[in-house]
């Protein structure tokens, strides 16, 4: 494979948002250096699947992934199969002797070189010399930057920018900084800038991620900070909605709950990890959170940001759990009254601290209590969603409904992308239904409420997609979506 050719690639991304951009970019350094992007697998040359491996789950569907990809090494035109990001990160001598197919295992710190490395193998086959090492895993120490080129996949109006790299917190059940190092910040001008960009392509709804925005500066003493970026990110032309993923409660600061206060752009919805309240398991957890921080914290946004809506995601049967714990959780979670909640059964993973604790939990015990706990959320989201009957909610049309084509599906500033349900727009009123275009932003008037998904009858469009054809650019965001990043 010469730097002159322009091998079709096919790019499967997994995990999280945050994953997601790791593939943009690699995709955006593949495009630049000649590679066209192929829209099945099996008119592919090479296939690059972009793994994720925090849980058990996910190494299950990285690894099963792999091996169905590999299969087109014999019935497709595949000639290189690459696996990269977190599964080789953490485990690529074991991946070496047991995945045979793979070509090559690309770490959380070396997709910026997949070109590099694509051409030195395909060069070591051409002349038929000794192939290269097969693995390239260091220290994460890489972070992309406005100048490195990224390709945006998915609905062009939504876009992730991702703050900073890596995690400084330990803990003890989480994996996430042997697989990305410590914290590595990106300047706030280069946000800015790659941000302006974003807008420029159509981007409206700008999603911050990181491991942990609040972590955003912490090695620069915080001489830039989340609380300096965000009135910066809110002068930017164009965008709508800025969205907060993973801030964590220990330290939230007045000044910036009195930004998400006052900047309009800053939507009134907070992605915000707690994983318990009962003191004994956070601090097993290694969490720097209280139950009474964590109480004050939602207090505190409640009475600045009316109508603030929380989400969380909850850890149950963590080690020593113990029934009073667990029920201490529920009890307080009908306190909060979080408006979402994401429950998830407790994942032993080696080389964490929690995997050699005492106590480990019978996985029948942990399904119970998440079962448990799920039932009433359930009732407590179906309690929050009824409070939007008769309301007005501006919504971001995404296109026809997942579920059927006689419904038009959409979002509030306060459903992310991915995660919440949806806005179901079930009667147009007088809006013409070509007229509508995924990006726009429309009026809806809720008329039914369900537990994860509202439904409601549009009245008026308020602003246009910006994108020139965003139709064509559906049909393009919905094929990226099954192929470009299946």
């Amino acid at each position: 494979m010469s730097s002159t050719s322009k091998a079709p690639v096919y790019f499967v991304s997994l995990g999280c948002p945050k994953n997601l951009v790791d593939s943009q970019v690699m995709l955006g350094i593949l495009e630049k250096d000649r590679y066209t992007i192929a829209e099945s697998p099996e008119n592919a040359e090479v296939i690059i699947v972009n793994t994720c491996s925090f849980i058990e789950a996910s190494k299950e569907e990285s690894i099963d992934t792999i091996l169905d990809m590999a299969q087109l090494k014999e019935t497709g035109k595949c000639k290189v199969l690459v696996a990269s990001g977190c599964l080789p990160q953490r485990y690529s001598k074991q991946l070496e002797k047991e995945m045979p197919e793979v070509d090559l295992f690309i770490g959380t710190g070396q997709y910026h070189r997949i070109t590099e490395l694509l051409e030195a193998h395909g060069k070591a086959l051409e002349l038929g010399a000794p192939l290269p090492r097969r693995s390239y895993i260091d220290q994460p120490a890489f972070i992309h930057t406005e100048k490195d080129p990224r390709l945006h996949t998915g609905p062009t109006y939504t876009g992730f920018l991702k703050l900073s790299e890596g995690c400084n917190r330990r803990c003890s059940f989480c994996i996430i900084p042997k697989l990305r190092g410590n914290v590595r910040s990106r300047t706030i001008a280069s946000l800015v800038e790659e941000a302006r960009k974003m807008a420029a392509s159509g981007v409206r709804e700008l999603n911050l991620v990181a491991q942990d925005l609040t972590e955003y500066g912490m090695e620069w003493k915080y001489k830039e900070r989340l609380e300096t970026l965000l009135p910066e990110l809110c002068k930017i032309e164009g965008i709508d909605w800025i969205r907060l993923h993973y801030v964590y409660p220990d330290q939230f600061s007045d000044e910036l709950v009195a930004i998400i206060a006052r900047e309009p752009k800053i939507v009134k919805y907070l992605d915000m990890p707690i994983q318990h309240t009962n003191n004994r398991v956070l601090k097993a957890m290694n969490r720097r959170l209280t139950k009474e921080k964590l109480f004050d914290v939602v207090d505190k946004l409640r009475r600045a940001v009316p109508g603030i809506v929380l989400r969380t995601s909850i850890i149950v049967g963590f080690p020593g759990e113990a029934e009073e714990e667990f029920q201490e959780l529920c009890e307080d979670l009908g306190k909060l009254n979080l408006d979402r909640v994401g429950v998830f059964r407790y994942s032993k993973e080696e080389g964490t601290p929690a995997a050699e604790m005492p106590g480990q939990l019978h996985p029948a015990t942990k399904r119970r209590r998440v079962k448990h706990l799920t039932a009433l959320l359930e009732k407590q989201s179906l309690e929050n969603q009824r409070k939007y009957l008769g309301r007005t909610l501006t919504v971001l049309v995404e296109g026809p409904s997942e579920e059927t084509d006689l419904l038009i599906q959409g979002r509030s500033e306060t459903q992310a992308q991915e995660i919440d349900g949806h806005v179901l727009i079930n009667d147009l009123g007088g809006i013409v239904a070509e007229e509508l275009s995924p990006g726009d932003l429309v009026e809806v008037e809720i008329t039914e409420a369900l537990p994860h998904d509202l439904i409601g009858r549009a009245t008026r469009v308020l602003s246009k997609a910006r994108n020139g054809n965003a139709a064509a650019a559906a049909a393009t965001s919905k094929e990226w979506r099954q192929n470009a990043l299946h």
